[in-house]
């Protein structure tokens, strides 16, 4: 037993990082009229998405030595013009396993694509 654990501490040890990312690619949809939007959000900021404020709080992608994979933490708050605000989701979602995490809203749907540097 002793030498199954050491030998997984020394696989997580070769192991590389995740890289953290300054800016989330996600895509949403407004399900009423099926517009698809390509949405960037700096970490650590927020954008509006019809009546949706989405914000970015990390954003992480594995390196090139590893699986491919990026996650990031959002907090997802609805705005309705006839209600009080609300709180749709907050939570990492992952790009590789959208249904994983997902968001639930009757008109709209968002989901990661991946984590980008600031300049691509």
């Amino acid at each position: 037993k002793l030498r199954r654990q050491l030998a997984f501490q020394a696989a997580m040890a070769l192991r590389d990082p995740p890289l953290a990312r300054p800016v989330v690619q996600l895509r949403a949809m407004d399900k009423i009229t099926a517009r698809m939007t390509s949405i960037r959000v700096p970490v650590g900021q927020a954008i509006e998405f019809g009546t949706l404020t989405i914000a970015s709080r990390a954003c992480y992608e594995n390196p090139p030595t590893e699986t491919p994979e990026s996650a990031s933490f959002l907090e997802i708050i609805d705005k309705p013009v006839a209600r009080q605000p609300y709180n749709v989701f907050a939570g990492w979602m992952f790009a590789s396993s959208p249904a994983l995490s997902a968001m639930d809203h009757p008109i709209y749907d968002v989901w990661v694509e991946g984590c980008v540097t600031a300049g691509s």
